[in-house]
């Protein structure tokens, strides 16, 4: 063949190719998302315009930065500084708003009734795809979808039964007082003592998912969880930049850092599990541990059906591991320090608490039985996760064209939950959404807002509900029983209020207390 044809040929491919990938590249950014806003304008959406790229989400960085450096009032409004961008939207364009995560458009959910078509419908209304980023972080139960979340959530439900819950509460005990005798030492010389209790109340719920878990002392999980921290710090700061197509591969320092975690990270739990796989292969009881329980499930499984395909692969142990320990210590400590800074402004409601947990124990150890009378607390407990839950949003997105309520939703679109404006709107609570009323939940949660919709979901809802609600109430409630029975607390005059977004809601600035010895 002619070299000039030749050349022809090779130069007219390359070129074909060039515009082939030009053109997915435009439509990805461009063509595709203005398509997708004008449907959803039809539809009665109204947001801002579609930007570049970025979208929404400059802004969003921008506004959230923003009000991190701006302390809010003592009170329980706490939307607008947890999730100011979204409450920003729904102000400015009304409940049908939709914002942009990059070129991905997301509408603004806050009915009860398609919340529960929503989280009900999870074969329709999947989780978005995870990030190559966001995977170096967790991805586990979280995020799998289909068969193998099928697979994963059944293998180790088990794990999480409320009978053998019941025989981790001498863990629990355990932990809560090796807290509390260090609070005791600290006030051992005078009737009060001033404390940031956020740093305990972290490593409390950090030493118990290390024992409930792994059978191991926070000590020996120390350098999994500084790890984890890193991680979720790194995502949240590079989040934005990582919607750039490509930007993932590039060696920056933030990069190479959250990959360097995710390796060391792996290898730490990698370690754990092999040993505790090792010991059944030999005939050894599996432990009572959650990873003992969710080994030895996992075991069950592949012997019953011959075959290592259904089970759980070392893979996905390990992602579970880590979301054991995400999950167990970001839900739980954040529920149990928002309780006790409600409990601070609400004194009467901590006599009352108080006067329930004396009567039922005494000063003796609590019991699990004896748990469940505890009624007053109970409803706290409720309460505190209407105003301050521990994920402020959740989402969903579409595959195919689909029906939610009277509305045709397009494939490629994000539907955005917002628990804390759901949890916060007068629509649905009344006129005293914004304040402190456990009582509201002394008929139970189905009668506690104005429908019987999904207007309370603080640990989502459907058959996705997070797997491990009942470990972090039982765990919660028993710390603060045990709490009570030998202190009561109030607010320091340095504490400040600034609920933050990161990724649970927790206390930015800590949470110091003066507690009086009982």
């Amino acid at each position: 063949m002619d070299i000039a044809i030749l050349s022809s040929i090779i130069f007219s491919f390359a070129f074909a190719t060039i515009l082939a990938c030009l053109w997915m590249v435009l439509d990805r950014i461009w063509f595709k998302p203005k398509k997708l806003e004008m449907m959803l304008r039809k539809q009665g959406f109204s947001g801002n315009p579609y930007r570049l790229v970025y979208g929404d989400t400059k802004e969003m960085f921008m506004m959230t930065k923003q009000a991190k450096t701006k302390p809010i009032n003592l009170s329980d409004d706490i939307a607008p500084r947890v999730l100011p961008f979204f409450h920003h939207i729904i102000k400015k364009y009304g409940k049908n708003s939709m914002t942009w995560q990059g070129p991905t458009p997301a509408i603004s959910v806050t009915d009860p009734k398609l919340i529960r078509e929503i989280l009900s419908k999870y074969e329709t209304f999947q989780k978005p795809k995870t990030t190559q980023i966001s995977k170096l972080v967790v991805t586990g139960m979280l995020t799998y979808e289909g068969e193998q979340w099928v697979k994963v959530r059944r293998i180790a439900n088990p794990a999480f039964h409320l009978d053998k819950l019941k025989e981790m509460i001498p863990k629990f005990y355990l932990c809560c007082n090796d807290m509390i005798r260090k609070w005791k030492i600290s006030t051992l010389n005078e009737d009060s003592y001033e404390l940031d209790v956020w740093p305990h109340i972290k490593d409390l719920a950090r030493d118990v998912i290390s024992r409930t878990a792994f059978g191991s002392s926070y000590e020996d999980g120390r350098k999994i969880f500084e790890l984890i921290s890193e991680q979720l710090d790194l995502l949240f700061e590079v989040f934005h930049l990582s919607l750039i197509p490509g930007w993932r591969f590039l060696p920056t320092k933030a990069n190479r850092k959250l990959k360097s975690n995710y390796n060391e990270m792996r290898e730490l739990i990698k370690g754990i599990i092999k040993k505790r796989e090792e010991a059944l292969i030999v005939g050894e009881a599996s432990s009572d541990d959650l990873l003992g329980l969710l080994v030895g499930s996992n075991h069950k499984e592949i012997q019953e059906h011959g075959n290592k395909e259904s089970g759980m692969s070392l893979e996905e142990v390990i992602e579970e591991c880590k979301l054991f320990y995400l999950a167990g210590q970001e839900t739980t400590a954040t529920l149990f320090v928002w309780t006790m800074i409600l409990l601070c402004m609400h004194q009467n409601w901590q006599e009352r608490a108080r006067e329930e947990v004396l009567q039922v124990f005494g000063n003796k150890e609590p019991r699990f039985d004896e748990l469940n009378q505890l009624k007053e607390l109970h409803k706290i407990l409720q309460e505190a996760l209407r105003l301050y839950p521990p994920a402020a949003q959740i989402d969903r997105a579409t595959t195919t064209e689909c029906k939610l309520g009277e509305t045709i939703i397009p494939p490629g679109v994000i539907l955005s939950v917002p628990i804390i404006l759901v949890h916060h709107d007068e629509e649905y609570w009344g006129d005293d959404v914004k304040e402190f009323n456990p009582d509201r939940f002394s008929q139970g949660v189905s009668k506690a807002s104005k429908n019987d919709q999904v207007s309370f979901f603080p640990f989502g809802w459907g058959p996705r509900i997070c797997i491990g609600q009942n470990f972090a109430l039982l765990e919660a409630k028993l710390a603060l029983a045990m709490i009570l029975q030998n202190f009561s607390f109030q607010l320091s005059p340095t504490y400040v209020h600034a609920p933050v977004r990161a990724p649970t809601i927790k206390p930015q600035y800590g949470a110091p207390m003066i507690l009086h010895k009982i």
